[in-house]
């Protein structure tokens, strides 16, 4: 069976993968872009933004895992907008008219609407589903390959309680934030269901990976 994985997901020191304030301007909030600075100082991220240039190493090779092997994407409504987009019926996302996913991506939404098909091969379904439902469709539409379980973190937390995850990679940050919506509350004890090893790197981020024992 496909996995359900988890990618290159950042929070910080304590714990918030996201910070206070939401907004179109600010998509983390008073974060700002400092969880993923080390992302965007790497190759892979500098050719996502078309920009040249861009260290490789450890850093960059956990991102080039982003594409392989996944044939879909299930995110929730907070990544895919910021607050009050549902409202826009021609809000098409953060990522321009062709955004990086090129699978089928289902938006768990209480404000489905009709699918909206974007250049490069992605597809935004809004659907209003249970994390186990919106997995079992989403595999449906992967064919057999990975589902990627793209955040936010209220998301992941809720695929996490129902025990959903199978493989993560989480990126620890070296800045504290104090407020935002953090990753892991609620969810004491979770290390004992995962085999977990850590990769420091150069830039200061620790990458952890989990893997279902």
């Amino acid at each position: 069976m496909s996995l359900a994985r988890v990618q290159h997901v950042s929070v910080s020191l304590d714990g918030f993968a996201t910070g206070e304030g939401q907004s179109p301007e600010a998509p983390f909030g008073h974060a700002g872009e400092r969880l993923h600075e080390w992302m965007f100082a790497t190759r892979w991220g500098r050719r996502m933004l078309r920009q040249a240039g861009g260290s490789e190493g450890i850093d960059d090779a956990f991102l080039r895992l982003f594409t392989p092997g996944v044939g879909a994407e299930i995110m929730g409504a907070g990544k895919f907008g910021p607050p009050g987009w549902h409202e826009d019926p021609d809000y098409k996302g953060a990522w321009g008219p062709n955004p990086p996913f090129h699978t089928p991506v289902f938006v768990l939404t209480h404000h489905p609407r009709p699918s909206i098909e974007m250049e490069g091969g992605t597809t935004f379904h809004f659907i209003d589903a249970s994390p186990a439902d919106a997995l079992a469709r989403a595999r449906e539409a992967a064919g057999g390959l990975d589902v990627r379980i793209g955040g936010g973190p209220s998301m992941i937390r809720d695929f996490l309680t129902a025990g959903l995850i199978d493989h993560m990679h989480i990126v620890v940050v070296p800045i504290l934030l104090g407020r935002g919506v953090r990753l892991w509350d609620g969810l004491e004890g979770l290390e004992k269901e995962y085999e977990i090893e850590a990769v420091s790197t150069p830039s200061g981020v620790t990458h952890l990976t989990f893997g279902r024992r």
